[in-house]
């Protein structure tokens, strides 16, 4: 009999090891700086709209009857939305306040998935960030459920960067002036 086991696929990654992290986009330095030396702003539990999709022009080509001619026109980000479980640091809250008082400023940021280890595996820029919302949590002394807020924020664009020894993407919106950077 064989003592020999078989190889087991590595486990997937689980969803309570994002962070995110904000960076000021003012200038490249302090950017290129702070995204070396920035400790997460907070971990979470959800993210989502992590996407984009490309709207389409049709053209019908005179002469062609059978077929219609689709050209890329303009790409639209979704707003990202992201839970965590409450926490004492307020620093969210904070950036989506000081919009509504008239002193807020755009950041950039970054979303990045981390292994078994904690190490970061996976990141995601976006650029010119705004809070658009944010959702304090709902509190039922009946449940015994994690209080969570949300926070949705509204961005330029999104690159991608792979740590584990893959290629990284970046896409940029020339139509809404996005300004990529992979880091």
């Amino acid at each position: 009999m064989s003592s020999m086991s078989p190889t087991l696929p590595p486990d997937p990654f689980r969803g309570f090891n994002f962070v995110i992290s904000l960076l000021d986009s003012s200038s490249l330095l302090s950017f290129a700086v702070a995204a070396l030396t920035s400790s997460p702003l907070a971990g979470f539990s959800e993210c989502s709209g992590l996407e984009m999709s490309m709207d389409i022009e049709d053209y019908k080509e005179g002469g062609n009857n059978g077929t219609i001619l689709h050209f890329p026109t303009r790409v639209k980000w979704s707003n990202l939305r992201m839970k965590r479980g409450m926490t004492f640091a307020g620093d969210l809250w904070q950036w989506h306040y000081d919009f509504s008082q008239g002193v807020g400023t755009r950041r950039d940021g970054m979303i990045v998935l981390q292994d078994e280890q904690q190490t970061p595996s996976i990141v995601w820029s976006f650029t010119r960030g705004l809070p658009v919302k944010w959702t304090g949590p709902s509190f039922n002394a009946g449940q015994s459920q994690v209080a969570f807020e949300e926070i949705e924020i509204a961005h330029e664009g999104i690159t991608v960067s792979s740590l584990s020894g893959g290629s990284s993407a970046g896409v940029s919106d020339s139509a809404s002036i996005s300004v990529s950077v992979t880091l």
